[in-house]
């Protein structure tokens, strides 16, 4: 959402009349928290009982995905998600109502069910500014430029099952304003590469049969955790 202040995207769709707002599954506390410690410098907009999920979908604007089990975000006992959370989505429209742009992530491997990345900033505002002299509403953007790429869904599983010190996965949370650490995936990687080193060392200096063994309890402690998170993160194949 910053990419909208930091490319000027957000100054001019206001001085060509237009108003940007963010839309948050969370409560408007938290909505604003979070537009204060993001500064993505428009106003965000809480809406815990999705309800304008509801009237864009019964309108027929765009049916945004959602995705009603967070158990994965249950080490953030801070956020609410009273009826789950929104998948990422953007929808431009007229004051009377016509569409000039809509985009909706469809959750999946593909985009680590949804964490994945957006339509660029510049390319939206190219396309809302393209559909204004036409009539009707545009359709779906199915193919965006994205802003950032996609990590495929293994390095994703291996980043969260970093985060979890290698028992259970664990998915990587939003720090709030204060928190002293914010975890990234990046800061994943040297556990991955010393968990591997140490497999690595255990091969050259113990019977292969004890570090076999060793592997496969690993992998039987592993499973529950990463049949957890396959079941609480979407896997939407329609489109």
């Amino acid at each position: 959402m910053r990419s909208y202040t930091k490319s000027g995207v957000v100054d001019e769709i206001r001085q060509a009349g237009g108003a940007v707002f963010a839309i948050t599954s969370e409560p408007q506390a938290l909505a604003v928290e979070a537009e204060e410690d993001w500064e993505f410098g428009f106003t965000a907009v809480g809406d815990p009982h999705q309800e304008i999920r509801e009237t864009c979908h019964a309108r027929g604007w765009l049916d945004v995905y959602n995705n009603p089990d967070y158990g994965h975000l249950r080490h953030r006992p801070w956020a609410r998600h009273p009826k789950g959370y929104y998948q990422p989505a953007v929808i431009a429209l007229q004051r009377e109502g016509r569409i000039l742009y809509r985009w909706r992530c469809i959750p999946n491997r593909k985009n680590m069910s949804g964490a994945g990345a957006r339509p660029e900033a510049r390319y939206t505002w190219a396309n809302i500014r393209n559909q204004l002299p036409e009539t009707g509403d545009a359709p779906h953007d199915d193919k965006p430029l994205l802003g950032a790429k996609d990590l495929s869904w293994f390095r994703f599983l291996i980043i969260l099952i970093a985060h979890g010190w290698f028992i259970r996965p664990r998915a990587l949370p939003l720090a709030r304003p204060g928190d002293p650490e914010r975890v990234s995936p990046r800061k994943m990687m040297p556990r991955v590469y010393l968990f591997i080193l140490a497999w690595l060392i255990a091969l050259a200096l113990l019977p292969l049969h004890w570090v076999g063994i060793g592997f496969v309890s690993w992998l039987a402690i592993l499973t529950p955790g990463l049949i957890e998170i396959h079941r609480q993160f979407q896997n939407e194949t329609t489109n």
